[in-house]
């Protein structure tokens, strides 16, 4: 008997987790919203409301436990299936840093890692932003810094849309049954200025044709699951900045106003695009949601997300030894559901550009010269 041949993760030597970060603990918040809206000229009071919802549940954000499930459960799954990495884990906005992270990997020795963005779809803030943390992580660390290598986005892979669409079976049964078979499913999103959504992905739109692509076969996953088939839509959370900017729309709460009035009998709000809860789906579903559903009578349920499911682990697994043989030049088969295929290892020049240089910024445009240069050329590989 032949023993069966361990995975090859080569040439990568870990991987990083990296994440947007939130607060543990009260005292976190107002220090933590102020990284995240760092040069931005959000006013004081706009960051007291917004600590307000993390405030409702005793000042900690979920995303950090969740991000700690996933991790556990992708060191289990590689040491079920015989992967050998250590998974470290770095945030753009609080602890761990990415660049304490960064400096850790490189006093262990790491070389050359795979680097997954817990953000499913193409745009600015989701990818480029953090391609260039790395680049300024690495700057920080110095000649020690690991080579990374982005993962692709996942929206349409199996172990992101299966969760998806149990949960969404799952919360169908939480309604009254006279309602389930008619109630629409209202795929929810994080809403992004418009100029943003059109520059998104290498030909522009790709935030919302990927967000479509998934709550399409979201809704076609349940239909196959339940033998009938739902109305959906797409809508937008957590809209931000100044009201003269244009975001995405239209808002779920609005939204939900227009299903009542339309006699909609029932919704399910789905979050697809966010991998785990953190405040944009705990507060602003479950709260704001929430009581503009009971403010008009409309019966709604949440769905969970995808989060530390294990086939999502799973599927952290494969894309890595994916990358990890498409870099030694070995066949590779990227497994991806819908019509959209597999989304590309390394951006093309122009791919997802920073707004605020759109928006003639002089901040964003003297940070181009050096991220343009490696996102250009390598958007899938952090190397000096």
């Amino acid at each position: 008997m032949h023993a069966t041949q361990a995975p090859d993760p080569r040439p990568f030597d870990a991987l990083l987790v990296l994440s947007f970060g939130g607060p543990d603990a009260p005292d976190e918040v107002l220090p933590f919203l102020e990284n995240v809206t760092t040069g931005r000229g959000v006013p004081r009071e706009r960051l007291e409301e917004a600590a307000g919802h993390y405030r409702h549940f005793g000042g900690a954000s979920p995303i950090n436990a969740q991000n700690r499930a996933l991790i556990a459960a992708v060191e289990a799954d590689f040491a079920e299936r015989g992967v050998r990495l250590p998974v470290y884990w770095g945030n753009r906005n609080w602890r761990p840093y990415l660049a304490d992270t960064v400096r850790r990997m490189a006093d262990d020795g790491i070389r050359h890692a795979a680097v997954l963005v817990t953000s499913a779809y193409a745009s600015y803030s989701g990818c480029a932003q953090y391609h260039e943390n790395l680049l300024a992580a690495r700057a920080e660390v110095g000649e020690r810094a690991p080579v990374f290598d982005k993962l692709r986005h996942f929206f349409n892979h199996p172990g992101f849309v299966e969760p998806l669409v149990d949960h969404v079976v799952t919360a169908l049964g939480e309604l009254p049954e006279r309602v389930r078979a008619t109630a629409r499913l209202v795929m929810v999103t994080h809403s992004i200025p418009t100029v943003t959504a059109r520059t998104a992905g290498p030909a522009g739109g790709a935030y919302v044709a990927q967000h479509r692509e998934t709550a399409r076969l979201v809704a076609e996953g349940v239909a196959r699951a339940l033998g009938r088939e739902h109305d959906w839509d797409l809508v937008y959370s957590s809209r931000s900045g100044p009201p003269q900017v244009p975001w995405l729309e239209p808002d779920v709460n609005d939204h939900l106003v227009r299903l009542r009035e339309d006699e909609v009998p029932a919704v399910v709000l789905v979050p697809i695009g966010f991998l785990s809860d953190h405040m944009e789906v705990v507060y602003d579903l479950d709260v704001e949601a929430a009581a503009t559903a009971a403010r008009i009578g409309l019966p709604i349920a949440r769905a969970a997300t995808t989060g530390a499911d294990p086939r999502f682990a799973a599927a952290v697994r494969e894309l890595v030894l994916e990358r990890a043989a498409t870099a030694r030049g070995a066949a590779v088969t990227r497994c991806a559901l819908g019509g959209l295929g597999a989304a590309h290892d390394v951006c093309p020049i122009g791919c997802c550009p920073d707004p605020r240089a759109l928006r003639g910024d002089p901040d964003a445009a003297a940070r181009a010269p050096r991220g343009a240069a490696l996102l250009g050329h390598a958007a899938g590989r952090m190397a000096p």
